[in-house]
């Protein structure tokens, strides 16, 4: 009896399948020809064969889940290669069957949009989180070639979506976690706003349902008492467009609930607080009547200040326009509106598939078509620069930040920055190298620091040297995740040059005290000692005495043909000769902050793993600690052309006049000093310390400002700090 029961689940389950198959081609014969819809059922039954005797979490049959992902595909109107994708997007993953049959029954193009959706299964990954990233990784590179992954892969997360509630806890959060980190932005920076929206709202019911349930209640109230107010503004719209002769459309629109939500934690208020909850859009026939348009609104009702966006002059990152503006309602409610033509509405819901699904609105979609290329191209930037895949997908959340701001080059050219973009973002969008060698900026034509976050409207000119290089600090500050990678790969690369030339400076010194120089040691002892000493190549040994990982007088030993392990040796490591410090080594000469080391400074430097070599004053108190290590010690001296600028600490003890801060400041900047840093500690009231780090050429330069500094009435006491 239990048999026949399952005979006749199964059937039912087959019919069901099958009847969805048949709705998926009713639809499709709207706007394919019959050659093409039946290539799609073709694919349907090449995967229901493949996906036979598998079922869901749900107890479904698998095939429902690429019924439905095609399903969603249709409605956005795409062609017939990709629904035969999304049918059979799982068939390489999760069958025997491979990449070649599916070329050969369908087409190669069928055959790449499936293997780029298809995760990476046959490599042996060390987390979850590093399998997710590397399956993420090699969508972007599949996307570079077709587009059309990322909408199936969209397509496919939105199923899962919607029957998640089937999945275990655990992995429901998850899921919905990544869902709203990385999928739902995709959507938006692709500008398939419907998509997005399900998919935010889904992701917020499954992370958060308890939350979702209360809120979603609260709005459904709020939207009976409020429901007459709403009607009173959408007549007064459509009255005034009408008295004004122009033929629009007014579309009342509620806020999603992760929308809501957002907003609640950003503003640290509750529902009742948040007024936007409710806005209008007005669709008219074209662009000058959007403008018009938003004059009748503003004569209706007031505008807020500060709150009136035009997307259509300047349009979002994702294609998006439209006019924004939001206004003070009746009973003060907050009403936002949205004025766009049809065009732009269309292109507002379904961003880049708007170019399948509207092919006779040429120009919108196109251009966003055109962006999503640009970003995608960008992503392709991002990770052949990227350390790692858990690195690329960190970057991508950065480069998924939904808020723009609008800056000008000198030449009147418009650059794409996220909220929050400095002027050192500003120079990698440019190009890198303007990055890497950018040193100040020019902002609205006043000097300005890097760091300086950038505002709508600004224009921006980047000041570069062709001695400059990336600061580490930059880390700190940048937003976009180009400049970020871009900062990475250069400090990898020059810490690995610079490494290399001070190891074989050290090597050399040390050679050098045994009577043997570098140079005269030729290439099969180099290479014997590489291999002998376990490197994979003479650059990665120098590079490796340079980052204080190898000591150089075993190098040299090595170099020279002498044992390390004879007597003698640690004698030898003793008589190393001086190393000159230029102040151009870079990232692998390091000086203490401990006690602020400037050219003319006795001092002395210690071989740090990772560091390469770290200078000390000779009176730091901290070196004591490296005097069981006399091997870590190397002789180091300023060489008489050292270059740069090097912080040196002042303590200036003064009367606490009034003007006594700017007059310290002014001596500094007569004596060609920058302030790094300032500090003002009150002392009973009447006298003050000022503690000031000062960049400074050498020790010379320093005394001159102090000079200068006791000069002033007003300073009682200045003394130099290590420490």
């Amino acid at each position: 009896m239990a048999s026949s029961d399952a005979v006749v689940n199964r059937e039912t389950v087959s019919v069901d399948s099958a009847s969805r198959a048949a709705d998926l081609c009713s639809l499709l014969e709207e706007y394919l020809d019959p050659l093409q819809v039946q290539k799609v059922y073709r694919a349907y039954q090449f995967g229901a064969a493949a996906h036979e005797g598998q079922r869901r979490l749900s107890g479904e049959p698998y095939i429902t889940h690429p019924l439905a992902v095609a399903r969603s595909l249709a409605e956005m109107g795409l062609d017939a290669d990709s629904l035969c994708a999304a049918i059979l997007h799982d068939v390489i993953e999760d069958t025997p069957t491979a990449k070649a049959e599916i070329a050969e029954a369908f087409g190669p193009e069928v055959a790449q949009l499936v293997d780029g959706v298809s995760k990476l299964t046959q490599i042996n990954f060390r987390s979850k989180a590093e399998a997710q990233a590397e399956n993420f990784r090699k969508m972007v590179l599949a996307m570079a070639q077709d587009i059309r992954v990322i909408l199936i892969k969209l397509a496919d997360r939105l199923h899962n979506m919607r029957t998640i509630w089937v999945m275990p806890p655990s992995k429901r959060g998850r899921i919905a976690r990544e869902t709203l980190e990385i999928y739902a932005p995709i959507a938006q920076r692709l500008g398939i706003n419907s998509l997005r929206v399900e998919l935010e709202d889904l992701g917020f019911a499954a992370l958060y349902p308890m939350r979702y349930r209360v809120l979603k209640e609260r709005l459904r109230r709020q939207r009976g008492s409020r429901r007459e107010l709403l009607d009173t503004v959408r007549s007064g719209f459509d009255q005034a467009l009408s008295e004004a002769k122009i033929d629009g459309r007014v579309i009342g629109r509620e806020k999603h609930l992760w929308s809501i939500y957002q907003k609640m934690r950003l503003k640290q208020a509750g529902f009742d607080d948040i007024f936007d909850v409710y806005g209008f859009r007005i669709v008219v026939g074209d662009v000058d009547t959007c403008y018009r348009a938003l004059g009748i609104c503003h004569a209706l009702y007031k505008p807020l200040p500060g709150r009136v966006k035009d997307y259509i002059a300047i349009p979002k990152i994702n294609g998006y326009q439209s006019l924004h503006t939001t206004l003070l309602g009746p009973r003060r409610i907050q009403v936002e509106v949205q004025i766009r033509t049809a065009d732009m509405d269309r292109v507002a819901e379904a961003g880049i598939a708007a170019h399948w699904l509207y092919k006779d609105q040429g120009s919108a979609s196109n251009a966003a078509q055109s962006r999503a290329r640009e970003w995608v191209h960008g992503l392709m930037e991002l990770q052949e620069s990227a350390g790692n895949s858990l690195e690329f997908i960190e970057n991508v959340k950065i480069d998924l930040l939904p808020d723009e701001v609008y800056v000008f080059t000198p030449n009147g050219d418009i650059m794409e920055l996220p909220k929050g973009a400095t002027a050192v973002d500003f120079a990698y969008a440019v190009h890198s190298d303007i990055g890497d060698a950018c040193i100040a900026a020019n902002i609205d034509n006043r000097l300005a620091p890097l760091r300086t976050p950038l505002e709508n409207g600004q224009t921006v000119e980047v000041i570069v040297s062709p001695i400059a290089r990336p600061n580490p600090a930059w880390l700190d500050f940048v937003v976009t995740a180009k400049a970020r990678t871009a900062i990475r790969h250069s400090l990898k690369r020059l810490q690995g040059e610079e490494a290399e030339a001070l190891g074989r400076r050290l090597v050399d010194q040390a050679l050098t005290a045994m009577n043997v120089p570098l140079s005269e040691v030729d290439h099969e002892r180099v290479s014997a000692a590489v291999q002998a000493l376990g490197a994979e190549s003479e650059a990665e040994l120098f590079a490796e005495v340079g980052l204080g990982r190898r000591m150089p007088w075993l190098v040299a030993r090595r170099l020279a043909g002498t044992p390390a392990d004879t007597p003698d040796a640690q004698d030898e490591s003793e008589s190393m000769g001086s190393l000159s410090i230029r102040g151009t080594e870079g990232a692998v000469v390091t000086f203490a902050r401990c006690c602020r080391p400037i050219p003319g400074d006795p001092i002395v430097g210690f071989a740090s793993a990772g560091r390469g070599v770290v200078i000390h004053h000779q009176a730091c108190h901290n070196i004591r600690e490296y005097r069981n290590h006399p091997e870590k010690w190397i002789d180091v001296q300023w060489d008489p052309e050292a270059e740069g600028e090097y912080p040196a600490a002042l303590s200036v003890e003064v009367m606490n006049d009034r003007g006594v801060l700017a007059s310290v400041a002014a001596v500094i900047s007569d004596m060609e000093a920058s302030i790094d840093g300032i500090k003002i500690d009150e002392k009973e009231g009447m006298i003050a310390t000022i503690r000031l780090v000062l960049g400074v050429q050498d020790r010379i330069h320093l005394a001159r400002i102090m000079r200068r500094l006791r000069g002033l009435s007003a300073v009682l006491r200045i003394t130099r700090q290590r420490g």
